[in-house]
């Protein structure tokens, strides 16, 4: 019996996949519990545009996140702290407050786990942070760290 898995199925097949697998298990175990759907045509033509659906959804994301990241790239960010002797600041300007700089002075929400910084900023200077925007676009900016 050919069914359509609506959910995985350990050892059986993925969300998605379109099997083929024994009449009792399906009617007896994978229909009872949602599991799975029989492969109509029409529950096939569903899938089809289910799938193109979530593809052009992924497309358009992906094409967002390329052009922030564009304006990203040309951005450069001032932040201002309390620095002592030889320009090493008191405390650390860590990925959380280039989050909320970005976001006050920008109007560009990223979410701090997003901001790639290694460790945190302690010294006046400019820096390059890096930014993942989505799992194939990332994008670098300057981070100008100047003594208040």
């Amino acid at each position: 019996m050919k069914v359509i898995f609506l959910k995985d199925v350990k050892g059986q097949g993925k969300k998605g996949q379109i099997k083929e697998v024994s009449e009792g298990y399906a009617t007896n175990f994978l229909l009872p519990r949602g599991l799975v759907r029989l492969a109509t045509d029409g529950n096939v033509k569903t899938l089809e545009n289910q799938t193109a659906a979530e593809q052009r959804r992924k497309d358009q994301e992906k094409e967002e996140a390329v052009q922030l990241g564009k304006k990203i790239d040309e951005l450069t960010l001032t932040l201002k702290a309390k620095a002592g002797e030889g320009g090493r600041l008191f405390g650390a300007i860590t990925s959380k407050q280039i989050g909320e700089a970005l976001a006050a002075s920008h109007g560009i929400v990223v979410d701090k786990r997003k901001i790639e910084l290694n460790d945190p900023i302690r010294h006046v200077g400019t820096f390059q942070v890096g930014v993942k925007l989505h799992t194939e676009v990332k994008a670098t900016f300057t981070v100008q760290v100047t003594e208040e």
